[in-house]
């Protein structure tokens, strides 16, 4: 009876040891959260990344999408002003083309600018001179300055006798190649007409020398009518005094002179 009371007691001690034991187990706190609640703040984690990863997705997509837009805008309108600009400049060269080629007539004054000799005469002022290489009487000659429109040359300054002078040294062969000009006194001995019927200026008079005009009639009268037509040209020499009295029936080269072209021909 003694042993089993032992027993007994022993038994319940280890009973109550091992209770013990699992209690003190069961009551220490978990270091880990259990599966099903691990799982689930995975899972809170994992979404709330995705979200944000989204979000950021679709705002990097709508910023790209307006900067395009933006890009295109600019685009366009940057290609308007190219076009805008290229049309402008083709008007402009359109417009100045025209402009060039637009015939605009001469600008006055100076009406002469426009005046114009034809072919194989020359041009000093307004007025117009040919120079022959042929010999004629002197009426023929003046005939012959008719029927181009002029006449024998008439000299009305000093500068028309300087340039005419300037360009007989030129055209003259030797000292007696002279030319008439349209100074006679044939109708009445002593008075000098031009070919107009105007008389002589006597201030203007550019006379070789004092003894001239001397109406020479030659060795033995032999030239009865005299000298009555005027000549001019000197190879060589000095001044102005270049005029001579010749007979009229002396073949010489001839001046003639006519007014330069008063049409206002157009200038572009």
């Amino acid at each position: 009876m003694a042993e089993a009371d032992e027993v007994y007691v022993n038994a319940r001690f280890i009973k109550s040891q091992e209770k013990a034991t699992v209690k003190t187990w069961n009551s220490e706190p978990s270091a880990e959260l259990p599966g099903s609640q691990q799982q689930a703040a995975g899972g809170s984690k994992v979404t709330a990344v995705r979200v944000a990863v989204v979000v950021l997705l679709a705002a990097a997509v709508i910023a790209l999408g307006y900067t395009g837009y933006k890009y295109h805008q600019t685009k366009e309108h940057l290609q308007k002003l190219i076009d805008e600009n290229a049309a402008m400049r083709k008007n402009i060269t359109e417009t100045r083309s025209e402009v060039m080629t637009v015939q605009k007539p001469c600008p006055q004054p100076p009406v002469d600018t426009c005046h114009k000799c034809q072919e194989g005469w020359e041009q000093n002022g307004p007025q117009c001179y040919y120079f022959s290489t042929d010999k004629l009487t002197w009426e023929q000659a003046r005939e012959k300055c008719r029927r181009d429109g002029a006449d024998l040359v008439k000299i009305e300054s000093e500068d028309e006798q300087l340039f005419l002078m300037q360009k007989l040294r030129d055209k003259m062969v030797e000292k007696e190649d002279k030319f008439w000009i349209g100074l006679t006194d044939s109708v009445t001995e002593g008075t000098w007409l031009w070919p107009d019927g105007t008389p002589l200026n006597k201030s203007l008079t550019f006379w070789s020398s004092q003894g001239e005009p001397d109406d020479w009639k030659g060795v033995n009268n032999e030239n009865v009518d005299g000298e009555d037509c005027v000549r001019m040209g000197e190879k060589s020499g000095s001044g102005l005094k270049w005029w001579f009295d010749k007979s009229c029936m002396a073949p010489q080269k001839r001046i003639c002179e006519k007014s330069a072209e008063t049409g206002r021909p157009t200038c572009i």
